[in-house]
């Protein structure tokens, strides 16, 4: 094995979730083993969520970032996936048991051990996983993405965890029909890369949104068809039974029943948003045998594939580049949605 490595990074100590630099060590390059110079790191709500605490358990300090990419540095004998100087990627998890079922599946994600955390998470070995606001990281082979070599590495920082979320969802309830018709809820960090994958798809795109500041960006940078005011009743009854696909990715209480309401007979109505409760009439759903889904990121395969599909379309996440010494400010402006439409942190250029 190679020898264990000090690491830089920026880290929560406490529930107040304020980041600041924070030395360690990161672990040797075992056999499977790949290390990677971290060159951008996107910034996403989990972000926030775990190094104020919101969800409970966090174990500080914590060294946060779960979209990741960077440069192949140091691999382990047994690596055969990546070389030195390989562009490369590493998502929301780092490790699953990799003989259940489901990781059998590709479909690591819902491990029946449970994945690891890219940080946070408690490895194999009991060591405490820390993320991507950092200088390097190690991570087993298999966790790792071939990000492709026409595609800018920023850009790809967003996909891991934003766009690997939608696109889930949208490829297993075959959102990806050209010609049918799928409604976004919310324009955020996932919302806008949902319009993005659906335009590709060849889908009629109808965006959903509370802020009507939203509309230009809807239509014009994102090339959705409509944009609708979900507060406005007589908007929202033009498209009843319209939409043979809804993927919700805002995180505020929706009216749900309005929303199925939207839908075509089998429609579906996705949950990538997490609110904080659902409630919806069981008639509505009954009536026309619509579906409601919910869905987490994708498996190891899935991920690469978008990573694949971005490239070969040209899609890129709209980004707002930052200096980690930004980044308490970053986390801030995301509380108040205050980003179009996902940071991106240049760690090469400042930490």
């Amino acid at each position: 094995e190679m020898a264990s490595r000090d690491c830089l990074g920026w880290a929560a100590r406490d529930s107040s979730g304020h980041l600041s630099p924070y030395h360690f060590t990161r672990r040797a390059v075992g056999s499977d083993d790949v290390s990677i110079k971290i060159l951008h790191c996107g910034v996403c709500y989990a972000d926030v969520a775990w190094t104020r605490n919101k969800i409970g358990g966090t174990k500080y300090p914590v060294v946060p970032g779960h979209e990741i990419v960077g440069i192949v540095t140091e691999v382990g004998s047994d690596v055969r996936k990546h070389k030195v100087g390989d562009h490369v990627g590493v998502g929301t998890y780092v490790n699953s048991c990799r003989k259940c079922d489901n990781c059998e599946n590709d479909l690591e994600v819902h491990c029946s051990k449970g994945h690891v955390l890219t940080f946070d998470g408690v490895d194999e070995d009991g060591t405490i996983t820390k993320g991507g606001y950092s200088t390097h990281i190690v991570v087993h082979q298999r966790y790792i993405f071939r990000i492709p070599e026409n595609y800018p590495l920023e850009f790809a920082a967003p996909l891991l965890c934003a766009g690997i979320t939608v696109f889930t969802p949208m490829m297993r309830f075959n959102m990806n029909q050209p010609g049918k018709s799928l409604g976004v809820i919310g324009l955020g960090g996932l919302g806008h890369l949902a319009v993005k994958f659906g335009k590709a798809f060849g889908l009629k795109v109808v965006v959903f949104s509370t802020s009507s500041s939203k509309k230009e960006d809807a239509l014009t940078l994102l090339g959705a068809d409509d944009f609708v005011i979900s507060s406005d009743e007589n908007q929202m009854k033009g498209y009843e039974k319209s939409l043979d696909f809804i993927i919700n990715t805002a995180s505020a209480d929706i009216a749900a029943d309005s929303y199925l309401k939207l839908l075509k007979p089998l429609g579906v109505l996705v949950f990538v948003g997490v609110p904080s409760v659902v409630k919806f009439s069981p008639f509505n759903i009954l009536l026309d045998s619509r579906t409601v889904a919910g869905s987490l990121v994708g498996g190891l395969k899935q991920t690469q594939e978008m990573l694949y599909f971005c490239a070969d379309h040209k899609i890129y996440p709209e980004i707002e580049q930052i200096p980690i010494q930004y980044s308490n400010q970053a986390l801030e402006r995301m509380i108040n949605k205050d980003v179009k439409y996902r940071f991106v942190i240049d760690i090469a250029n400042s930490l």
